[in-house]
């Protein structure tokens, strides 16, 4: 089947920067599995709360051409079990990550992407908060 890479996000608000991932993940590899941080484990786990919930951000994410299969993330734990489960050889994330997946080099190769400087779902819903409502003069 070809090189089989795996990245993890949340996708939530989906911009240029999610795209660049995905597309250098895929550059990786033949074949991209996307998992995707569900409702409940953004909430319990990160405290994250998503403008669009699991389903619709797993339908934008599976609809990118680069990406081959989309699965939820429940746990912080599953990266292992999901590194044997799919038989991965490229394990993918930002460089916001680097060196906190290492242990997993004795499972596949390990990658940190840089990411695109200035560009966040975090920083897009920072900005939303500061925008002010148009008038309707008419």
């Amino acid at each position: 089947m070809g090189k089989r890479v795996i990245t993890y996000g949340t996708f939530d608000l989906f911009h240029i920067g999610h795209l660049e991932v995905l597309r250098r993940a895929k550059e990786l590899g033949d074949y991209l599995v996307v998992m995707i941080s569900t409702d409940e484990f953004n909430w319990n786990e990160k405290q994250k709360k998503c403008v669009y919930p699991y389903e619709q951000r797993a339908q934008i994410v599976k609809a990118i051409r680069y990406v081959d299969e989309v699965l939820p993330e429940d746990c912080w734990a599953q990266k292992i079990d999901d590194v044997k489960e799919y038989n991965i050889d490229v394990f993918v994330l930002g460089d916001d990550w680097k060196g906190k997946f290492d242990f997993l080099n004795n499972q596949c190769d390990v990658v940190y992407l840089p990411r695109i400087r200035g560009i966040s779902s975090s920083g897009i819903k920072d900005s939303l908060r500061n925008v002010k409502p148009m008038v309707d003069e008419g």
